[in-house]
């Protein structure tokens, strides 16, 4: 329904760049996607790149462990076996790696997408990320956060020779549009520009720290190119635009006819009962359900995310 409310109820355009010889393979094989964290609904475009392909049923994501709360969406996550961590490596490394090894008897293709960084880059964030990266001697990055690289390692560790390449794929959006999921709501259209590019798994070491040193190498890459992307507005790829298919669009009407007839005739009978109880019951649940929905919005803002990485949450656990 989300993906539906981007492609058809926006029309926001996604175009991909990417080398044509691996644009075959996307759909066909096992993958660990790489995604930049900068964007309100840079999810939804993550997304929309695994349906483009066939394999938004079978994605998978590496989240964190709140989301699994969240109504509906939280629920249909833990039971596509979505695999949540608490971010805290100490405490998630047992649960993560059996999460990932369950994986390998997967009977589809699947596209598994992780944010390296751990959470959406701001300001303050990149500063404190920075700071880390001069203590330990690391490069600098302008467009980035550090990424956490032990449970990039680990998945590559759990899906070796089962998962055929990394994509490494970075968004943006033409014209310094920045995208918000209400935006989406609205109808707003926005203008997707996302790389691509396809690296055989066997190119990434299996030590851990060789693989850690190759994630840093990636993302000072990443870096570069995004600094390019901001100079020219356009990736040194060929672009595609992958077809639309109408399968996000017929599954919302089916649930639309199936769900709205019975819930409107409801409506209609509650309002000729002419009961002040009932009526105010109803209106009592639909109060409710715009909160929930405001409140699951406010989940993607960037304002109003996640503390993880900010300086003052680290001073309150200490």
């Amino acid at each position: 329904e989300m993906v539906m409310l981007l492609e058809w109820w926006s029309g926001t355009d996604c175009t991909l760049y990417t080398d044509p010889e691996s644009y075959h393979k996307y759909g066909k094989e096992n993958a660990i996607v790489i995604l930049n964290h900068n964007f309100e609904i840079d999810f939804l475009c993550g997304w929309n790149f695994c349906e483009r392909f066939g394999v938004l049923g079978s994605s998978k994501v590496l989240a964190k462990k709140e989301l699994s709360y969240m109504p509906i969406i939280g629920w249909m996550w833990y039971f596509l076996e979505i695999v949540f961590c608490k971010r805290k490596w100490e405490e998630d490394r047992k649960t993560v790696m059996q999460k990932l090894l369950n994986l390998r008897d997967y009977p589809e293709n699947f596209w598994f997408l992780i944010h390296c960084e751990g959470t959406r880059f701001t300001e303050q964030k990149h500063q404190i990320s920075m700071q880390v990266a001069e203590a330990k001697g690391l490069p600098k990055l302008k467009y980035h956060l550090l990424p956490r690289t032990k449970g990039f390692a680990v998945t590559v560790q759990c899906l070796r020779n089962v998962v055929s390449a990394v994509y490494d794929s970075t968004l943006n959006f033409r014209n310094n549009e920045n995208p918000t999921l209400l935006g989406v709501l609205n109808g707003k259209k926005y203008h997707a520009d996302l790389y691509v590019g396809r690296i055989p798994l066997e190119e990434v070491p299996e030590d851990e720290q060789e693989c850690s040193n190759w994630l840093h190498k990636l993302y000072q890459e990443k870096d570069a190119f995004q600094e390019e992307y901001y100079r020219t507005g356009t990736y040194p790829a060929v672009p595609i635009v992958p077809p639309r298919r109408p399968w996000t669009l017929l599954n919302w009407l089916f649930w639309a006819l199936l769900l709205l007839y019975p819930l409107f005739k409801l409506l209609v009978n509650m309002i000729n009962s002419g009961s002040s109880l009932t009526l105010a019951s109803f209106a009592f649940v639909i109060v409710m359900a715009s909160v929930g929905v405001r409140w699951m919005i406010g989940v993607t803002e960037i304002n109003k995310g996640s503390t993880y990485g900010n300086n003052d949450n680290k001073q309150k656990q200490k």
